[in-house]
C-alpha cells in the first residue's frame, strides 16, 4: 500500500550534459538547484544580478540581453549612502554610481554571452505579488529596504504573467533559438503577503505557465512546488521556519529533476564527481600519515582521468 502521492512528471528533452550549460534565474529556489549543478560540475551560471521573485524584473532581464540595452543612470537609485537598480537584487548595491552601472552591465554582458552557448535555461518564480516604485510603473525585483509607503502593491493577473513568459521566449529566441526553457514554480511559501494570498499568487502563475505552453511546445513544467505541496506533504521536509524545504526535500527534488532532465552519460558521471567531492570533503585525522598520502595520489589520479575525458571539469 503507497501512503503518499506521486507527482507524475513529464520526461525532459533534450537532457542535458555537463558541458551543456544551464543558465539560471529567478527565485531562491534556483540557487538549491545552483548548489547541486556546482558540486556536480555542470557548466552553468546562476542569478546574475541576484535574486529575482517576479516574472516581470525576470522578463526585462531578458529583454535587456535580446535588445543590447545597457543600465544607464536612469535606471539607479541612491539610497542610505548607496547605489542600486529597482531591477536588481540588493546584491548588486554598491557605493558609488559608477560602480553600480559597472556591476550590472558585467553581469549583464556575462549573462548574454553564457546564454549564446547554453542549452538550458531553468526559471523559478517565485510569487507573482509585486511592488511598484512611486515614481514608476515597473515592478521591483527589490525594495532594498526602501520604505513601504514609497511602493503600491499590486498582484499581476495571469494574462499580465503569460504575456511576461511570452517576451522571455522571444528574447531567449533572439539569442539562442536552440536552448530549452524548463518553468518551475518555487515550493517556498510567500507567508508575508498571507495565507491566502500566497495562494492566490501561486496560483496565478502555475495558471499562467501552463496557459502559455498551451501555445508554446518548445518550453517545459518542472513541478517543485507540486512535489514539495504534495507528494512531500511533512514539515519534516521543512527547515526550521518551516517555510523552506530543507537538504531533505531539496535532494528529493534534485533527484526526481536528474532522472527526468539529465543524461545517462552525465548521471553516471555524476556518481564518479561525487565520490571525488566527498574524498575532497574529507577531513583526515593525520595529513601527513603515509595511508593519507596515498589516499591523495589515488585521488588526483581519478581526478586526472576525468578532466582527461572531460576538460570543461575542473576540481579545485
Amino acid at each position: 500500500m503507497d501512503f503518499r502521492t506521486k507527482i507524475p512528471v513529464e520526461e525532459g528533452a533534450p537532457k542535458m550534459e555537463h558541458a551543456s550549460g544551464v543558465f539560471l534565474i529567478g527565485s531562491c529556489f534556483v540557487e538549491n538547484i545552483g548548489k547541486k549543478l556546482d558540486w556536480f560540475k555542470f557548466k552553468n551560471y546562476q542569478n546574475p544580478t541576484g535574486i529575482i521573485f517576479h516574472p516581470s524584473p525576470i522578463r526585462r532581464f531578458f529583454q535587456r540581453m535580446s535588445n543590447n540595452e545597457a543600465f544607464q543612470k536612469k535606471n539607479l537609485i541612491e539610497f542610505n549612502d548607496g547605489w542600486q537598480s529597482l531591477e536588481a537584487h540588493s546584491d548588486m548595491r554598491r557605493n558609488s554610481e559608477s560602480e553600480c552601472l559597472d556591476a550590472l552591465n558585467s553581469a549583464l554582458m556575462e549573462s548574454r554571452e553564457f546564454l549564446k552557448n547554453t542549452s538550458h535555461i531553468i526559471i523559478s518564480f517565485g510569487t507573482a505579488w509585486g511592488y511598484v516604485y512611486e515614481s514608476s510603473d515597473k515592478i521591483a525585483a527589490n525594495c532594498h529596504k526602501i520604505p513601504q509607503k514609497k511602493f503600491r502593491k499590486e498582484i499581476s493577473s495571469v494574462q499580465e504573467i503569460v504575456n511576461d513568459l511570452e517576451v522571455i521566449s522571444h528574447s531567449v529566441a533572439q539569442i539562442n533559438k536552440n536552448a530549452k526553457i524548463i518553468f518551475t514554480v518555487s515550493p517556498v511559501r510567500h507567508l508575508k503577503d498571507g495565507f491566502q494570498e500566497n495562494q492566490r499568487s501561486k496560483s496565478h502563475l502555475i495558471a499562467a505557465i501552463h496557459q502559455f505552453l498551451e501555445r508554446s511546445k518548445e518550453s517545459s513544467y518542472f513541478p517543485s512546488y507540486e512535489i514539495l505541496m504534495d507528494e512531500l506533504r511533512d514539515y519534516r521536509f521543512y527547515s526550521e521556519d518551516m517555510i523552506h524545504p530543507n537538504d531533505l526535500a531539496i535532494d528529493y527534488i534534485w533527484s526526481i529533476f536528474s532522472e527526468k532532465w539529465i543524461s545517462e552519460k552525465s548521471l553516471k558521471l555524476n556518481e564518479e564527481i561525487d565520490k571525488i567531492q566527498r574524498a575532497l570533503s574529507h577531513r583526515p585525522r593525520e595529513e601527513n600519515s603515509p595511508t593519507h598520502r596515498k589516499f591523495l595520489t589515488n585521488l588526483q589520479t581519478k581526478i586526472e582521468e576525468i578532466h582527461k575525458k572531460h576538460p570543461e571539469i575542473t576540481f579545485s
